[in-house]
């Protein structure tokens, strides 16, 4: 059973609560609680507003069917998301709230923990650039353009076009959802959407974690609570984007994995064997493998899994192909691998995801 919503804001689905909620580890009455709709599953959101610019936000349910999510953010805050349990655990996202409209799959019978900060006014901007500055190009620009606009941290002399941008990128950042875009260009926006999903996935590091912890034990309470999860939030911050830095200096080390990659989102239908793709780059099979491993978190099979996988949603979102036309168009000679991956990566099968997507637009 798939349930459809079609929402103002991503958090509409839940039901208002009181601080008094069991499943919480820590609250206040100040705190603005959510839960899960009983009849879609069980679980909560907690929202704990730190400052004007800093919020704080615990996810934590698990639904018993699947449900789509057609919403927008409201496009005025930088958020850095720790996933502990989901499919994508032990790793943080970076990303801006870009305010667009985007279709999202939340799987059945899957726990969705999040640790989630979402700064209104980014306090560390120099940090905020460090992000920018490993981006792959023509990333890189459109990235800036829209953390510039989003922050309100305009380059002198610099000009924004936030709305062009937003329709080419649309919700890359923060998951990989690549909505409706505009067939002529859609092939090679979808390229940099591949190479910036993957720019932004950072491992949770053992000194995240801790710091993680200590935010969901936290003893206080009031404007002492306030005081410590601020200066938590911070340092975890601090964290991360120390994290991104080092992961850029290995960079030049991994040129060849960056050109490995670059290959598999041109030539995705018709890809080059492993072997091929190592000689083609300088190097070997088990050297690219741990490359891989070392940038993407996979292997080049499954980097190569995950682009023919984008460029599948967009197609099954904007077009009228059959899904054995989808499949052939993105290289599976199988239909039903594509839809047994398909199904694995996005969490409903082909079918069913392009008749929500239909739905949700017509």
């Amino acid at each position: 059973m798939t349930t459809r919503l079609q929402l103002k804001n991503w958090t509409d689905w839940l039901l208002p609560s009181g601080a008094d909620y069991t499943q919480l580890l820590h609250a206040d009455v100040s705190d603005h609680i959510q839960v899960c709709p009983p009849q879609l599953g069980h679980g909560y959101l907690q929202k704990i507003t730190l400052r004007d610019d800093l919020t704080l936000v615990v996810l934590d349910y698990t639904l018993n069917q699947d449900v789509v999510v057609d919403a927008a953010g409201d496009g005025k805050s930088i958020e850095l998301t720790f996933h502990l349990d989901s499919r994508t655990p032990g790793y943080s996202f970076f990303c801006p709230d870009m305010g667009m409209r985007d279709v999202a799959v939340i799987p059945a019978h899957q726990r969705f923990c999040k640790v989630e900060w979402f700064f209104r006014r980014p306090p560390l901007p120099p940090y905020y650039q460090a992000f920018l500055e490993q981006l792959p190009s023509p990333t890189y620009e459109i990235v800036e353009r829209i953390v510039q606009s989003v922050t309100h941290y305009p380059r002198r002399g610099a000009q924004t076009h936030t709305a062009a941008d937003l329709n080419a990128l649309h919700h890359a950042v923060a998951n990989g959802a690549l909505g409706n875009w505009r067939q002529s260009s859609a092939d090679l926006i979808c390229q940099a959407a591949i190479a910036l999903n993957h720019a932004v996935r950072q491992p949770i590091t053992p000194a995240m974690q801790a710091v993680i912890e200590q935010i969901l034990s936290c003893p206080y309470q009031g404007r002492t609570r306030r005081t410590y999860l601020e200066r938590q939030a911070l340092k975890l911050t601090a964290l991360r984007f120390n994290s991104m830095a080092e992961s850029r200096q290995l960079a030049t080390d991994y040129d060849y994995v960056y050109q490995a990659g670059a290959i598999l989102r041109r030539e995705f239908v018709q890809p080059p064997s492993v072997e091929t793709l190592a000689r083609q780059v300088g190097t070997n099979r088990f050297k690219l493998n741990q490359g891989f491993h070392q940038v993407y978190g996979t292997t080049p099979f499954g980097y190569l899994r995950d682009c023919r996988l984008w460029h599948a949603r967009r197609l099954l979102m904007t077009s009228e192909l059959s899904i054995s036309q989808v499949a052939t168009a993105v290289g599976y000679t199988c239909r039903s691998k594509f839809a047994t991956a398909f199904r694995q990566q996005m969490g409903l099968n082909p079918k069913a995801f392009q008749m929500q997507a239909w739905r949700l637009v017509s």
